[in-house]
């Protein structure tokens, strides 16, 4: 089965306590945490919205799509990140992408998610090829499509800006303007290194 017919057919209807929600579950892959390449023919992408504007990530770093659930706040953080939360077993830090992209909170509605994501931090990967992945909950709203980077009409390239590394190529796809983002660059590696001191203790190789 295609990789794109494999994603639309693990979505999954779910009910909790009596709010229709769509549960996006992806089986466990390696994530080898290698950047984004828009060049990729068969690169899947899941789109969603951030304040009105659509934005999409490569969809083999998501774990799994849930509702919105309540998080608790962390002290001295960026304001975007809106805390931590419960996930099988494992507290997972909550990134707000409304604050991160656009200033604006994100309300809770019906219709906000949380995309469970796994990445290997690049300044971490670069150290060894022993890195660990850690985990982070990006909320966003209207997470329900997957398209193909080869659906691209046009792009635009990345813009290099060094506070926003986290920005990548621009895509027009299926008549909308799309902005990919490099979820590997969304925190800075200081905020990464707080935020997972266990991963910033990676062995040299």
């Amino acid at each position: 089965m295609a990789p794109l017919a494999q994603l639309r057919r693990s979505m999954i209807l779910t009910a909790p306590r009596s709010i229709c929600a769509v549960q996006w579950v992806i089986s466990r892959r390696k994530y080898r945490g290698s950047q984004p390449d828009p060049r990729t023919p068969s690169m899947q992408l899941l789109t969603f919205t951030v304040a009105g504007q659509p934005y999409a990530i490569e969809s083999r770093a998501v774990i799994e799509v849930l509702p919105l659930v309540k998080a608790r706040p962390l002290s001295c953080m960026p304001d975007y990140v809106r805390g931590i939360f419960t996930y099988r077993g494992h507290l997972v830090p909550m990134i707000d992408l409304g604050r991160r992209l656009a200033d604006h909170t994100l309300a809770e509605r019906l219709s906000t998610r949380i995309m469970v994501v796994e990445l290997r931090p690049l300044h971490l990967a670069l150290q060894s090829d022993r890195a660990p992945t850690v985990r982070l909950g990006l909320i966003a709203e209207n997470v329900i499509s997957i398209c193909s980077a080869e659906d691209a009409d046009t792009s635009f390239p990345a813009m290099q800006l060094p506070d926003a590394l986290f920005l990548g190529k621009i895509l027009r796809i299926n008549g909308q303007t799309v902005q990919l983002l490099i979820i590997e660059h969304l925190l800075a590696p200081a905020l990464l290194a707080g935020l997972f001191p266990a991963a910033a203790e990676v062995p040299l190789s």
